[in-house]
């Protein structure tokens, strides 16, 4: 009996993720346990195994697609299994029954349909990786292409009759052809067989090439679109709004120094500023519940324990590690916990399930030397801190000014769920504890 695999949440809040890597081909034997395909979320890759033992009958999305989560990504069983009731809505089920009737034009339909998945742009105009690297083999026209796919998207069957009605470019004058408008109206050129030369390029009018834009165009990641989608959806549908203050660090300055000096004397971590921040912000938090929780439709979950967020920069984009129970631990076991998250942040292992559940999120821009900005909500939270950098500012101290080194603090919260007088609160108490920080520590 044939099984779907489905595309899986990793995520509380997420709704789509994109295959990043198939590892199993149509037709194979899988076994319960093998490694059928790997997908990318803004914040992880995850790599899903097969549940069930027999053959790959048939792969319904390809590398680079983003998929709802829930959705059918492909299907295991045995040969000859019927699998009409399992093909999700954008391949009906006649495309199946073409494929399955074919018999010696089978390969050309199949590579017809899977040509159609694809959808990387190639200047303005839509085309498909297939037909893509087609084209940049042969060396053909690709703007003089016509597409027959779907919504007009030229796939392999167009970048074929290009091959056979011309022009075809060399390799350097397909590269600069790309922003030339003028290079569609070429048929020949002066190379051989008539190929298309840059010195065919280079006779086009003066006038038309200084129209030309000057521009490196880059196609966003896969992550970085769904951190995109991600931000807007949240500055869309919240209220949000910023309030800014700063403290006096000198006492976790100094403390910090205490740490550096006696490190090889003791068993501490290599504490830092932003692990001091955490425990502050654990230590203050449980005092303003409104600010330690989640905003869902018409009803908000206040939570009884501190699960802090906390902004990883990596190289795949900007992940969010929880602290789970925060303010339950030491400050030397936050250090040690959030250290081991940034760790499998950046070497991409994490546990999808440690990138979910946070109350509250900080983001640390502080060591970029950034002195202030507005972090953006992570929904359904209603609040993030942004720590920024020390700088020095004066004081009046027994009649004289004095320079301090002063850290800016920024916190966004949601307007729906919390007002502007409570968030003002938690973050004037924020400020007595991290000026208080040897106080904090001993209660």
């Amino acid at each position: 009996m044939a099984t779907t695999v489905k595309m899986p949440k990793v995520g509380l809040s997420e709704e789509s993720s994109i295959i990043s890597k198939w590892h199993k081909k149509k037709g194979d034997t899988v076994a319960v346990g093998d490694l059928l395909f790997t997908i990318e979320t803004d914040k992880t890759t995850f790599d899903v195994e097969a549940e069930t033992g027999g053959s790959l009958l048939e792969i319904f999305f390809h590398e680079g697609d983003e998929v709802p989560v829930l959705t059918d990504v492909c299907v295991i069983g045995n040969p000859g299994d019927d699998i009409t009731d399992f093909i999700p809505k954008q391949q009906t089920s006649s495309e199946v029954q073409k494929i399955e009737k074919t018999e010696e034009p089978r390969n050309v339909v199949e590579n017809e349909k899977a040509d159609t998945a694809g959808k990387e742009i190639f200047g303005k105009l839509k085309i498909s990786p297939r037909a893509k690297k087609l084209a940049e083999k042969s060396g053909v026209g690709i703007k003089s292409a016509v597409g027959t796919g779907p919504d007009g998207r030229i796939i392999e069957r167009d970048i074929i009759e290009l091959i056979e009605k011309g022009p075809i470019f060399t390799p350097a004058a397909m590269e600069e052809s790309k922003n030339e408008k003028s290079a569609l109206n070429l048929t020949s050129g002066s190379g051989l067989g008539g190929r298309i030369t840059t010195k065919d390029l280079v006779d086009i009018p003066v006038e038309e090439k200084q129209q030309k834009e000057q521009f490196t165009e880059i196609q966003l990641s896969n992550v970085r679109k769904i951190i995109a989608k991600n931000m807007l959806e949240s500055l869309t549908n919240t209220a949000q709004l910023t309030l800014n203050t700063s403290f006096d660090a000198t006492e976790i300055l100094s403390y910090r120094q205490k740490i550096k000096q006696n490190r090889d004397k003791s068993s501490l971590c290599d504490i830092s500023l932003n692990d001091m921040i955490l425990f502050a912000v654990s230590r203050t938090l449980p005092d303003y519940k409104t600010l330690n929780a989640h905003l869902i439709d018409d009803k908000m979950l206040i939570f009884d324990n501190v699960n802090l967020g906390v902004a990883v920069d990596t190289d795949r984009g900007l992940m969010v590690p929880t602290v789970f129970w925060a303010d339950t631990m030491s400050l030397n076991q936050i250090s040690e916990t959030f250290e081991e998250l940034v760790k499998q942040c950046r070497t991409g292992n994490i546990n999808p399930d440690f990138l979910k559940g946070g109350t509250f999120t900080v983001t640390n821009l502080g060591s970029l030397g950034v002195e202030s900005f507005t972090p953006i909500l992570n929904p359904p939270q209603v609040a993030i801190l942004g720590v920024n950098s020390v700088t020095y500012k004066v004081k009046p101290v027994d009649g004289e000014y004095t320079y301090y080194p002063s850290m800016g603090l920024s916190l966004t919260f949601d307007h729906r769920a919390v007002d502007g007088a409570p968030a003002a609160r938690f973050l004037k108490q924020l400020v007595n504890n991290l000026e208080n920080f040897n106080l904090l520590l001993a209660k």
